[in-house]
């Protein structure tokens, strides 16, 4: 059985095993294919014996797959598929699955990261210090940024999944109170430091919007010109979850006139960002390349779970199945 892997460098750039996947096949490990769908030909060339295939960000169209007749299994190295056309694949009787729950713990991590960064810009005292600015201060210390507290502030998720809630008990735990926005309430989660309320709601008294809410129809440009205009003056917004869930030139244009009082985003609309694009030069925002989900102990996890995936449809009895 072949199995090939379009797009691995990402999720191993040598510091784990593939020697688990390989145990159960031929394995060919590309570190990069194509992201480019008008370049289908590199991606069937590579792919047009094999049985299983793995994609991280490599796009599997209808096309593509008109072209594996081989093809049996597609494993999604990401908990988002969009890159496979899931409804050809089922036509076509391919089992696609995705890896759901590996990122919770880093990816909460980051968000409050990316948060403490914005309310203490460590980063910027840090290489102020080390050019010389404290050394040659005339008091014993100094700021160059308004620093903030988060104890007593109102913390906003939209989207309070594991990892929404798992960044929600770590904003309790610095004595901040959390408002939730989800499609499904889990009143069992309610205490007096969290609570579920109305999009409205939450837009209006928040201090702090993190975004970990899926990409869909009705939550792409959740954070637009209108609904900015509700919130509070000088909030600050945090997303590690979609790009287009942003409206970038609104955002853009909330940071510039201090509207927004920060953006930390680990995640653009398109990636890797374009060189236009109107955050790269917005005021008071912190980007980061997509390396929430980076960690190695939640790629080991990713790992295993593919691994997983494959065994279980290797033995009739698969599982994450995106496209039953």
């Amino acid at each position: 059985m072949k199995i090939v892997v379009l797009d691995g460098y990402t999720l191993n750039p040598g510091d784990i095993s593939w020697d688990d996947l390989g145990n159960l096949g031929d394995l060919k490990v590309y570190d990069r294919t194509t992201y480019d769908i008008s370049n289908e030909t590199i991606i069937i060339d590579r792919a047009k014996d094999a049985e299983i295939v793995f994609t991280n960000k490599t796009p599997l169209t209808k096309g593509v797959l008109d072209k594996l007749p081989n093809l049996k299994y597609i494993g999604v190295l990401a908990t988002g598929y969009n890159v496979v056309d899931v409804e050809a694949a089922k036509k076509s009787g391919i089992i696609v699955t995705n890896i759901p729950t590996y990122g919770t713990d880093s990816v909460s991590q980051m968000a409050i990261a990316l948060l403490l960064e914005i309310c203490h810009h460590i980063g910027t005292h840090n290489e102020s210090v080390k050019n010389g600015e404290w050394s040659n201060n005339i008091d014993w210390c100094y700021w160059k940024y308004p620093l903030i507290e988060l104890s007593g502030k109102n913390m906003g998720i939209i989207g309070y999944g594991r990892i929404g809630q798992l960044t929600g008990k770590i904003a309790q735990a610095l004595g901040m109170k959390v408002l939730a926005y989800d499609s499904y309430r889990n009143a069992a989660l309610e205490s007096e430091s969290m609570k579920f309320v109305e999009m409205d709601t939450l837009l209006v008294n928040s201090d702090v919007i993190s975004l970990h809410c899926p990409l869909f129809e009705n939550t792409k440009g959740i954070i637009n010109k209108a609904n900015i205009s509700k919130m509070k003056n000088e909030v600050i917004i945090i997303n590690t979850s979609r790009g287009p869930l942003i409206e970038e030139k609104d955002l853009a244009d909330a940071l510039n006139s201090g509207k927004v009082a920060g953006a930390a985003l680990d995640v653009v609309s398109t990636e890797p960002i374009k060189g236009d694009n109107p955050l790269l030069t917005a005021k008071n925002c912190i980007l980061t390349p997509h390396i929430a989900w980076a960690p190695k102990e939640s790629r080991q996890r990713l790992m295993d779970i593919a691994v997983d995936n494959l065994k279980k449809f290797l033995s009739e009895e698969p599982i994450n199945i995106v496209n039953n």
